[in-house]
């Protein structure tokens, strides 16, 4: 490219194609979407005029749903693998269509009522977004064995504070934080803890609703959804975790790991002890090996004969070899929005985040586990 073409910055191109900076950040990490030049001193990235068809594809596709893997391969394969990765996706946003039909019919009901009172804190949000928020944090509520050592953990945080309601639980090998943009605010700062069955009733009759006001006082607190209409909850104060700590004690990532959602997910579903993810210099896929119900490690076929199964992803960073237990992160996974999952690793012993490329409002932390990385290793 001559010195003399135009470059754009993230911003101008991001808005000349329709795509956020944080999407152009993470097409960039990911391969799919470089930018033609990154200043060594500032990290701003600059984008030329030619890469406008290919964003603006890219974009169209992800809107569609494809995953990442599959837009790539239409961005980058044959005619014939495009053709067949595009029918194959008619077919599965088909199914989900259907599946999702039924779901929202069977969740229709009625609304209860609620009594008034006066909020000491009140925001207002999307009725689905919040219902959403509930789902994405419940499986990181504590089972009943560490709720029997720990009630606090059986809890989930409903904190409104700085323009913002934040929904947080943990079982301490998992942490999961949905952020949700407050349209309207109003009172003091406030937060709440929540049975964590109270709060799926209150997310079931906050999906009826397209918003839903949440007003909190003392350890009360009311949802008013459209209409007036109101449903009452109660609460308890008390001492949560502090979230933050840990969300800010993340170390370094070194490795990020962009693979199909619902693949990695099944990869693991099965397995019944930890399994391990292998990454290997320069590969494109990972290996996720182990976690046979007999506890034999250290082939590649897992225990009890069970064969790795290779996941199609994007990989940067040094190899990896890292164990999870599946029963913590299959939660996880089934907690994201959208076909792609991306990991970031700091280390084999560190808290991993798993997050979504269409979602940055919501972060899990799962916990790897360090036994099995030992137990697995040459």
């Amino acid at each position: 490219m001559d010195e003399s073409d135009e470059l754009l910055g993230i911003g101008a191109f991001g808005r000349r194609v329709g795509l956020a900076p944080s999407a152009l950040r993470f097409y960039d990490d990911c391969g799919v979407l470089r930018p033609v030049k990154v200043d060594p001193a500032s990290g701003y990235r600059f984008y030329g005029a030619e890469q406008e068809g290919r964003a603006v594809l890219l974009r169209r596709l992800r809107e569609a749903g494809l995953p990442l893997l599959d837009a790539r391969a239409v961005l980058d394969g044959g005619e014939t693998e495009a053709r067949t990765v595009l029918r194959t996706h008619v077919e599965r946003t088909r199914q989900a269509a259907d599946a999702a039909r039924a779901l929202i019919e069977e969740m229709l009901r009625g609304s209860p009522a609620g009594t008034p009172q006066q909020p000491q804190g009140r925001a207002g949000v999307g009725g689905a977004e919040l219902a959403s928020a509930v789902r994405q944090v419940g499986p990181a509520v504590a089972d009943a064995t560490t709720r029997a050592k720990y009630p606090v953990l059986g809890y989930v945080l409903l904190e409104l504070d700085d323009g913002e309601v934040r929904v947080v639980a943990t079982d301490r090998y998992r942490l999961a934080v949905r952020t949700l943009r407050a349209m309207t605010t109003g009172g003091a700062p406030s937060r709440l803890l929540i049975d964590a069955g109270e709060l799926a009733d209150m997310a079931a009759w906050a999906l009826r609703h397209q918003h839903v006001d949440i007003e909190v006082n003392g350890d009360e607190g009311r949802l008013i959804g459209d209409g007036g209409v109101c449903r009452a909850f109660m609460g308890r104060a008390g001492e949560f975790p502090d979230y933050r700590v840990v969300l800010d004690g993340v170390g370094t990532v070194r490795h990020r790991i962009v693979a199909d959602r619902t693949a990695l997910r099944e990869a693991f579903a099965e397995r019944e002890k930890g399994a391990v993810i292998t990454v290997r210099e320069g590969a494109q896929e990972v290996v996720v090996s182990g976690g046979g119900g007999g506890g034999g490690g250290g082939d590649e076929r897992g225990g009890e004969g069970r064969s790795a199964i290779e996941v199609r992803a994007v990989c940067s960073g040094p190899p990896l070899r890292i164990a999870f237990d599946p029963a913590v992160l299959v939660p996880a996974l089934d907690a994201g929005v959208g076909p792609d999952v991306l990991l970031e690793v700091a280390s084999e012993s560190e808290p991993v985040v798993v997050r979504s490329a269409d979602q940055g409002s919501f972060t899990t932390l799962v916990m790897p586990v360090r036994a099995l990385v030992s137990r697995e290793t040459d």
